[in-house]
This record gives C-alpha cells, structure tokens and sequence, in this order.
C-alpha cells in the first residue's frame, strides 16, 4: 500500500495555504469578538477603530513570531520552550503598549492603564499569544509526525516489495539449473528436442521475468505458465509425466501471485516423477467456495510424504518457505498453505487464498 499524502494530511496538504487560512480566519475572528464583546458592555461605535488596530497588530506580530519559530522549532526541546516563552513575551509587551496607545488615540484618551490593570492587560494578550503559538507548535507537531509516518510506510513498503522480489527470484535460478542441465544433456545426446525446449524455455523466461515481483496475474495466465514448463519437464520425462487440469471457471479469473504454483510443480515432479520408473500424475485442481474464497490443489500419485521425508523437507524447504512467505506478504493472514498425504497416496499441496479479481487486486496494491 502506498501511502497518500493528500489524503494523509488532509486541510494540512498545502502547508502554506493552511497557514494563510487559519492566520486570516483567525484575527478576523478575534477582531468581531472584542468588537462585539465591546460594544456588548456599553463601547460606543468608535470602539470598532481600536479594536482593528488591536487585531491588525495581532496579525502582524504572529507572522513575526512564525519566523522565529520556524527555526525555534528545530531546536532541542529546552531551547525550544526557553525560548518561545521569551517570544511571547516580547510580543505581549509590544501587544500591550499598541492596544493601550490605539484605545487612548482613537476612543479614550483619557485611558491610562496602570498597576493591576495594565498588569491584566498584559495577562490577556500573553493568553492570546501563548494560544497561538500552541495551535501553531501542535500543528506543526502533527505535519512533522504525519511525515514521518509517511516515510515510514514508504520504506516498510519498498522493503516489502524488496522482500517479494527477492522471493520470487529464489524461484528462478533452482528452476533454469534443472532445465538447463536438461538441454545439455540433449545437445550431448544430438536430441532434435533440445531446440524445442530452448524455445518453450524461452516463452517460459518471458512470462516469468516479465511479471513485477509484487504483482498478480489471474489464475488462468498462471496456468498457461505451468503448461510450458510441463512441456519443457515431458521432453525430459516423456510418458512418465501425465499432467491433468480441472479448474472452476469463476476461479480461473482469480487473481494470484506470479509464479506462485511453480515450486509446487517443480517439487511434485522432483519428489514424484522422478523416483518412480512409471512417474507419475500431477492434477491441479482450482475451485470458488463460497463467494469469497480460492483452493488451489497440486496433487501428486508420488511416494508420498512419508517415504520422501527426509529429501523433501530438505531439498523442497525453500521452495516451501518461499510459498508461505510470500503468501504471508501480501495476504496476511488472510491465505494459507498446507501439504498433506492423499489417502489414495501420493501427495497435495493446497493454496487457500481470498477470491479477488484483477481489477480488486490492483485497487488494493494502489491504496
């Protein structure tokens, strides 16, 4: 999932045009209040003259203190704190003297405020300026923890994706040693089906480099994979590989990790076929249960687990693995894997993952 800083950070996407928003609303706000707060306790009408001075100065000493806490705010938190607390200061005083000056210039001008009164003046803006800054340090606060946030779902996702493609990977270099050891063996022969097989080797390579490590493909197009590598494994094989499909046709639109059922494959044909001097069947079963849910079988009429123990969960554990793992990084809990004994013999390997279609899948992976 790729993280939206659009609708991560919301109002808060422009930084500039927020700030120029909440800057503006708010002292045009704080100038109606003391306005009507005024004329509600007996101010005359030439009250409103003062009261703009007093919002006007407001405005401009804020943008004053933003500069400064744009670089306060990198500092460490001791002198972040020390130091706002000395803005605010500075700012009351000089907030205060303006207001006193604009209500004795232009309402009162025998408004002389002294003692506890102009000491309560002072409190007053201090209250309003510290309020301020607080709304602005909590803002800024947040954008910082948002982007941070965002890095972090950023890096989790390429490592993520990192993490798929080293997977999928795995797969490739174990599968070309088999089949290209498969062609030397034909070319020393002089067998005519070693350039068949570099051919279907060759659409087989372009269906599996092609694919995005992280991405999906419907099951149908994961079968048609299988059935080159099968005709590239019956060259080697001939009649002891019988192969056999029976897939739900709502599930052959499901979509699944590339290259997902080729270890399977690989491993039914190590562990089955090649064993056993009459090979064996390998059946791949797809089926819908319920409206919400995908099985994907590779049975084998193998020796069975019990019989191939020790070699299979040694030379077969990395295939395995990477199944479960990949399964695990994009599903979630969400998809299983199983292998059990068949009770006619022989082996099943079962993938058990959510039903989604291509276009499911790819709203997904966009989110």
């Amino acid at each position: 999932m790729k993280p939206d800083t659009q609708r991560t950070r919301g109002f808060f996407a422009d930084k500039n045009r927020a700030f120029w928003l909440l800057q503006g609303g708010g002292w045009v706000a704080y100038f109606f209040l003391r306005t009507f707060g005024g004329l509600a306790n007996g101010a005359e009408l030439p009250f409103i003259l003062p009261a703009l001075i007093a919002s006007a100065t407001g405005f401009s000493l804020t943008l004053l203190m933003s500069a400064a806490y744009r670089r306060i705010i990198q500092m460490r938190a001791v002198f972040v704190w020390s130091l706002t607390l000395l803005v605010i200061a500075v700012a009351a005083s000089v907030f205060s003297v303006l207001e006193v000056w604009a209500h004795s210039r232009f309402y009162d001008a025998n408004f002389q405020p002294e003692g506890v009164q102009f000491f309560g003046a002072i409190l007053l803006d201090i209250s309003v300026l510290g309020a301020w800054s607080g709304l602005y340090f909590g803002i800024n606060f947040y954008l910082m923890l948002s982007h941070q946030n965002e890095d972090m779902l950023k890096v989790q996702a390429q490592a993520s994706e990192a993490s798929l493609a080293m997977l999928r990977y795995q797969v490739n270099p174990h599968f070309l040693f088999n089949t290209l050891n498969s062609i030397s063996t034909l070319v020393l022969l002089k067998d005519d089906k070693a350039n068949a097989m570099l051919s279907r080797l060759s659409s087989f390579l372009r269906y599996s480099l092609a694919e995005d490590p992280g991405s999906r493909v419907t099951l149908a197009q994961e079968l048609e994979a299988l059935k080159l590598y099968f005709d590239i494994e019956r060259m080697r094989f001939e009649n002891r590989l019988q192969t056999s499909f029976d897939i739900d046709a709502r599930a052959a639109d499901a979509a699944v990790p590339s290259m997902i059922l080729q270890p399977l494959v690989e491993n039914a044909i190590k562990y089955a076929v090649t064993p056993q001097e009459e090979g064996a069947e390998i059946a791949i079963t797809a089926r819908l249960v319920g409206n919400d849910r995908v099985f994907i079988d590779v049975a084998d009429t193998g020796p069975g687990l019990q019989a191939a123990k020790p070699s299979y969960i040694d030379g077969a554990g990395v295939g395995l693995n990477n199944i479960r793992e990949r399964l695990a990084q994009q599903y979630g809990g969400e998809a299983s894997f199983m292998l059990a004994e068949r009770p006619e013999g022989g082996v099943v390997a079962r993938l058990d993952i959510p039903y989604q279609t291509m276009g499911t899948a790819m709203k997904e992976a966009a989110a």
